[in-house]
């Protein structure tokens, strides 16, 4: 009698369905402003601003910052004013061209059980879009206003975010003249809405959440009135700020203080992880991508394609290319707050 457990079938595999993978996730495109570059024009953008009267070029904040006085615009009968200047301020970028590639052969098109070329297509769009999040991330969070939880420079870092280094940052923007990103959301008939403030964007890694969370006056989205959040990831407000979380926005790791008694995480387990809070006011950064292009289209040449360099068709190719660049226009309107994150 022939016994299933002792007589090895040919097969004796179920083929199962494609399971789950981790999609990156995009949000940095909301802080800034999308901005074409024409064609055919060189690769190198230059935008111009002209100072406010009094400002000077001399740091981020005084470029924001005019100043007059009432005696000096006082005008005597008969006398024509002297004559003023004005003073441009010229920021450029150069656009650079991201790409990727998959290659497959005509075997595994024609004799592997799953659809390969259609995996590469989706793979390819999921990884393009963590490259341009990536770009947005390596601009933003170099800016040149910065403050420090607990310290003066990355490596004195010892304490998590906190209102009272919020509230610092929210003078600087304010005294920059920085506009709010977000609208004033009322509170509704709603049971148990809140009110929340016109405010500026916080971008974040999801590790900071548990902070967030613990931060006086948090309101989660939930209590939004009308449930408004301006993003899928957004978290919650606190004051003037409005709290948008992603994975991708990795910390700097072992770059604060020692780890010590401050509970604070470490991948090192001996000096803090760093973690950047961009904070976007309006108009601070400006993304960009070539007029018509403004995003990247998946080429599949597929291996039934001959030519001269593949004359049997033995050859498919899946990728993308695009063009890009992440220019900080306005660094007194952004700011990053660097802080560690509570060990939980």
């Amino acid at each position: 009698m022939l016994n299933y457990a002792t007589n090895t079938g040919r097969v004796n595999k179920i083929k199962g369905e494609i399971l789950a993978h981790a999609v990156p996730v995009e949000v940095l495109a909301l802080g800034c402003k999308m901005k074409p570059m024409a064609k055919n024009q060189g690769d190198n953008i230059v935008y111009r601003r002209w100072l406010p009267f009094g400002a000077t070029s001399s740091t981020v904040h005084t470029q924001n910052r005019p100043v007059v006085t009432a005696a000096a615009h006082a005008l005597s009968e008969g006398v024509t004013p002297t004559a003023d200047s004005m003073t441009p301020v010229d920021v450029s970028v150069t656009i650079q061209q991201f790409g990727c590639l998959y290659s497959y052969t005509d075997k595994t098109a024609d004799l592997y059980e799953d659809d390969m070329p259609d995996e590469m297509k989706t793979q390819t769009g999921e990884r393009m879009g963590l490259v341009r999040e990536m770009i947005r991330f390596g601009s933003l969070k170099a800016a040149s206003n910065v403050m420090y939880a607990g310290g003066t420079t990355r490596l004195t870092v010892d304490e998590a975010i906190g209102l009272n280094i919020l509230r610092r940052m929210t003078k600087t923007l304010k005294r920059n003249h920085a506009k709010k990103k977000t609208r004033i959301l009322s509170a509704s008939a709603n049971y148990d809405t809140s009110a929340i403030e016109a405010g500026f964007i916080v971008f974040v890694s999801s590790d900071a959440e548990p902070d967030i969370r613990d931060l006086p006056n948090f309101v989660p989205v939930a209590k939004y009135a009308n449930r408004s959040p301006i993003n899928e990831f957004e978290l919650g407000s606190c004051e003037e700020f409005r709290f948008i979380c992603s994975p991708e926005l990795t910390p700097y790791a072992d770059s604060g203080a020692s780890v010590g008694a401050t509970g604070l995480v470490s991948t090192g387990a001996s000096t803090i992880d760093v973690y950047p809070f961009i904070v976007m006011g309006e108009e601070a950064a400006f993304d960009i991508a070539l007029r018509g292009l403004n995003s990247f289209n998946v080429t599949h040449l597929p291996h039934t394609q001959k030519d001269k360099s593949d004359p049997l068709g033995q050859r498919g190719y899946v990728g993308a290319t695009f063009w890009s660049a992440v220019l900080v226009t306005n660094g007194g309107w952004m700011g990053v707050i660097e802080a560690g994150v509570t060990d939980v």
